[in-house]
């Protein structure tokens, strides 16, 4: 069985995880904590960095910085994880989802600006399987309304639009390194800001300024905020630190999978049998995933369990927010819901991972390509 998702090893974790331990700081903040975030601002031109305990953590803090308060409303798609309308609902906002774009699965930038009530404050955009939404023209819609923008960048890293790296656009930008991502500490995140607010290391330390004590700025720490437990450990620090050393070995490995996918199903594509991902001019993807969309949600099950029976893992993705429980309870759809539903049916991700060989590409490829030549195709 080929796995849709293998974490990412590189050989150095294990012993930058015992330095890390044998320092005697392994509650964060030390030594890898930082290579971490030096990492990561010189790599994004960020402002600063900030490791956290989860892309969702970043995402809390995003929410917090923003000042959103009860009533307050978040424009946002619909087709993401739960963790992107969570946020705002514990700071006591209101999820406001629009629909997508059929061609990258990110929210449609031309339908938010009739989504914008007098109590909106924010746009949080989420840039799915690492392609880039339409930053310029949500950007413009931002500055002319005076909203914030957070991007959900969790599938993001080493992805760009025009030259800037996705999760510096926005003011706020959040990673994930969970263990699904191209870069893992097993559970962890980062938050981006485009310029260095000082509340978010307040935010981040329980709402006190102990980071400003440990560099002796101030003689004792004090409760000063609103905040959380939003601190990694040392020793996710270190697992991570291990990843991004790597980090363009690991890039270029997922974009060369990427590519075979993409040779080997395009004349399935320009036969019309199957759509694939788009990438559109000005943006540099990552490799995060390679999805296909089959004819409807009948044809992808019919095609996932052909896959099963050939040893591939092949899962669908995101079942819409709306759509969901909570959804209904805490948020609202703006506008028709024309795509998300329907495209969020037909997709599905074939395994991408580092340490994915070309064999195996093969083989999953080729299942697809036998399942459209000889299955029992609906």
């Amino acid at each position: 069985m080929i796995p849709f998702n293998v974490p990412p090893y590189c050989g150095r974790e294990d012993a930058y995880v015992l330095e890390a331990i044998h320092s005697h700081k392994i509650s964060g903040d030390g030594a890898f904590t930082k290579k971490c975030h030096a990492w990561l601002e010189e790599h994004t031109g960020t402002a600063r960095a900030l490791l956290t305990t989860s892309g969702t953590h970043a995402l809390e803090m995003a929410a917090l910085l923003c000042r959103l308060r009860p009533g307050d409303e978040v424009i946002l798609p619909s087709y993401t994880f739960s963790s992107s309308a969570n946020a705002f609902v514990l700071a006591g906002a209101v999820p406001v989802f629009v629909d997508i774009r059929p061609d990258t699965m990110n929210m449609d930038e031309r339908l938010i600006e009739d989504a914008i009530t007098p109590r909106t404050r924010v746009i949080c955009v989420m840039h799915y399987a690492g392609v880039a939404c339409e930053m310029d023209t949500i950007m413009d819609i931002a500055r002319r309304h005076g909203l914030k923008v957070i991007e959900d960048a969790a599938q993001g890293v080493m992805a760009s639009y025009k030259g800037r790296a996705l999760g510096t656009i926005g003011d706020y930008g959040c990673y994930s390194f969970h263990e699904s991502k191209n870069y893992s500490m097993g559970e962890g995140g980062a938050i981006l800001q485009g310029r260095d607010d000082p509340r978010a290391e307040i935010i981040r330390e329980k709402g006190t300024n102990r980071a400003r004590f440990l560099r002796g700025q101030v003689d004792k720490y004090t409760w000063e905020d609103l905040g959380s437990s939003y601190l990694p450990s040392e020793m996710n620090a270190a697992y991570l630190w291990g990843q991004l050393e790597m980090a363009g070995e690991i890039n270029d490995a997922r974009r060369h999978c990427w590519a075979l996918y993409r040779e080997m199903l395009s004349p399935l594509a320009e036969e019309g049998r199957v759509e694939l991902q788009a990438v559109p001019e000005g943006c540099v993807h990552n490799a995060h995933m390679f999805y296909v969309k089959a004819k409807d949600l009948a044809q992808r099950t019919e095609l996932t369990a052909w896959l099963r029976a050939r040893g591939v893992q092949a899962p669908f993705h995101y079942v819409p927010l709306h759509s969901a429980n909570a959804g209904l309870r805490f948020g609202r759809f703006h506008g028709e819901d024309k795509y998300t539903t329907k495209e969020s049916q037909r997709l599905l991700r074939l395994p991408m991972f580092y340490g994915l060989t070309d064999s195996q590409v093969e083989q999953a490829a080729e299942a697809v390509i036998s399942f459209y030549r000889e299955g029992p195709v609906l």
